[in-house]
């Protein structure tokens, strides 16, 4: 579940480049220059904007010389998708080895878009743990699931992206308009880590497992075009380019990257020690709930150990559990700062998820764990520190803080799919400068103008604290729609916590 890439004398097609091979590309070179004075060492930047997260990708795509491989649980269509789309077939033009690793699930409506995609010489696109049938609808996939469900409701989550192994991206983001801050009247606040250095090297491998795996098969095996597909697709994305050029938010980028207060689109490197971690790839072929030692879950908490000071845990969907909650509550019954920053009920795109977090509330509370559930409409005047490009916005974010110098970022939620069915990729960073960054970003989200603190008053009844029009409010029934609370009680009422 970690692990270095080696250096074979006699390199395999699609293996991890040679250190000679990385260090001859500009991407290569640069990280080798930014990392001579921290020797053995790994640098590190979050990416909490949406449109520095995709205007990165953007760049990562132009300055590759060698190869771009990219692995993704979703990607839906839209303006920012679109041009990537079309930046990844530039880079092809230009030589570049493009390989592209999507969940099964979330090419459902694109397989002919991404068979001619790897119609192209120098692409590549893989579908992960497929079926043959179904595949033009979630409707229809879902239904042609039903005959294996034992497996097919186990995912690839992982999301990557690497450029000449030289840099990475790991974080919550997909590939689609809602993480780049580019869709409207919602989007989601998300946070990637930027690496560079050896930690980038086991993230190749990580990827290259995944890539060599028996469960990520060519598209081509389902998808039939001809051989110049790629051509008719690239012509159409520069024509739909060249109409877009200057849609509102193409042209808020240009303005925002115009401005000289903005600065560089990657802040300053943090250095120090990174470990990436990762589920093997065939974890959703095995039979049964793994053991818990053989997943990237129990790896992370084998490396973390006991947070002696302070743990904050940030994650979309959370979901403790029995034992989660008990650990979590020891530890905030030992005396350690315990903060858990999730969504509200109002905001979650999964209210029966929101159900099973629902049950475990009180207890967490009772043991001295604060609570903050972001809200779905900020403040219109909140300083929200994530771009999120509206005021409506839902966490997407998942990441830890451990005590005053680590931080986790990757794929997995605080939930049972990420540790039993779906497999996760995230690295661990010892640095005291990136997880100061991380604290001061928690502390902007727990701000009452984003988010509720929940709490519980005299009597024992929860209360949701936050700002409303500059008011400090505490709202005694639980945010929400009739439909959301009708959806979370589901969960509670057929015991769906394992499943979620």
């Amino acid at each position: 579940m970690q692990g270095c890439a080696g250096n074979a004398a006699v390199r395999e097609h699609g293996a991890p480049l040679t250190p000679a091979e990385r260090e001859a590309t500009w991407l290569g070179q640069w990280a080798r220059l930014s990392g001579s004075a921290h020797p053995g060492k790994s640098g590190f930047a979050l990416l909490s904007s949406g449109q520095d997260a995709f205007s990165l990708r953007v760049l990562l795509s132009e300055q590759a010389d060698r190869r771009l491989d990219i692995q993704t649980y979703l990607m839906g269509d839209g303006q920012t998708t679109r041009a990537l789309l079309h930046r990844l077939l530039g880079a092809a033009e230009r030589g570049v080895e493009v390989r592209l690793l999507i969940d099964d699930i979330g090419a459902v409506g694109q397989g002919r878009q991404l068979a001619a995609l790897d119609s192209h010489p120098n692409v590549q696109v893989r579908v992960y743990n497929a079926l043959s049938v179904g595949r033009g609808t979630l409707t229809g996939r879902v239904l042609a699931s039903a005959p294996q469900a034992a497996r097919q409701h186990r995912r690839m989550h992982n999301k990557l992206w690497i450029a000449d192994d030289a840099l990475a991206i790991v974080g919550g983001r997909n590939l689609g308009d809602e993480y780049y801050s580019a869709s409207e009247p919602r989007n989601f606040t998300d946070l990637d880590l930027l690496a560079l250095g050896p930690v980038v090297d086991a993230l190749s491998q990580s990827f290259h497992l995944y890539w060599n795996h028996g469960l990520a098969q060519p598209i081509g095996r389902y998808h039939q075009v001809d051989e110049g597909a790629w051509q008719a697709l690239l012509a159409s994305l520069a024509e739909w380019f060249e109409t877009s050029i200057d849609s509102p938010y193409f042209a808020d980028l240009r303005q925002r990257y115009a401005d000289i207060e903005q600065g560089p689109l990657v802040g300053k490197l943090h250095w120090g020690e990174g470990v990436a971690l990762w589920d093997p790839p065939g974890k959703p072929a095995w039979r049964g709930r793994p053991a818990f030692g053989r997943t990237m879950a129990g790896a992370l908490l084998d490396q973390v150990g006991e947070p002696s000071e302070r743990l904050t845990l940030v994650s979309a969907y959370f979901v403790p559990g029995r034992q989660g909650t008990r650990l979590l509550t020891e530890l905030a019954e030992a005396g350690v700062e315990v903060e858990i920053f999730t969504n509200a009920l109002e905001a979650t795109d999964v209210p029966v998820v929101h159900g099973a977090y629902q049950a475990r509330r009180e207890a967490l509370l009772d043991s001295g764990v604060a609570l903050y559930e972001m809200r779905a409409e900020h403040e219109p005047d909140a300083d929200i520190g994530f771009s999120v490009g509206s005021s409506a916005s839902a966490l997407h974010i998942k990441a830890l803080g451990i005590d005053a110098d680590r931080v986790f970022v990757g794929s997995p939620n605080a939930d049972p799919r990420s540790v039993w069915w779906n497999t996760e990729v995230g690295v661990l960073v010892t640095s005291q400068g990136l997880a100061n960054e991380f604290q001061r970003l928690t502390e902007i989200g727990k701000s009452p103008a984003l988010s509720y603190r929940v709490g519980r008053t005299p009597s024992g009844r929860l209360y949701w604290q936050a700002l409303v029009q500059g008011e400090s409010v505490e709202l005694l029934r639980e945010p929400g729609s009739l439909w959301r609370h009708g959806g979370a009680g589901v969960s509670r009422l057929l015991r769906l916590e394992p499943l979620l």
